[in-house]
């Protein structure tokens, strides 16, 4: 399953975004990543074209199964990462921009054995 920086940002938007409101709309994603809308619009299609998000006729958008496992992997290394960061005294804002860099490169041996370190 390889998958892009971009669409692992996006997929991963979709996931926090799902948990804080009650639908997802690209004017949200637009919002949260400070993107034109049009761009945003380029990239859902392409995350439906390849079956990693649905949506529906009223613009609500949601993560397949598929789109869903990216999300949370992404989601679990961004966490990990911010708080491995945070806690060898990296300030969290710097912490979290980095991890989110990180969180797409890192092999999944290297994540494991920080995981399991902490």
């Amino acid at each position: 399953m390889h998958i892009n920086e971009s669409a692992e940002n996006y997929l991963e938007t979709i996931l926090v975004l799902s948990r804080k409101l009650p639908v997802v709309r690209s004017v949200d994603i637009a919002t949260e990543l400070n993107f034109k809308k049009s761009s945003i619009s380029i990239a859902m299609k392409n995350l439906r074209e390849k079956n990693y998000i649905t949506v529906t006729d009223a613009g609500f958008i949601y993560l397949t199964d598929a789109g869903k496992e990216i999300a949370e992997m992404v989601l679990e290394r961004h966490e990990v990462l911010t708080h491995w960061l945070v806690s060898m005294g990296v300030p969290e804002d710097i912490a979290s921009e980095d991890a989110c860099k990180i969180e797409h490169v890192i092999s999944r041996q290297s994540f494991e054995a920080i995981k399991n370190r902490l």
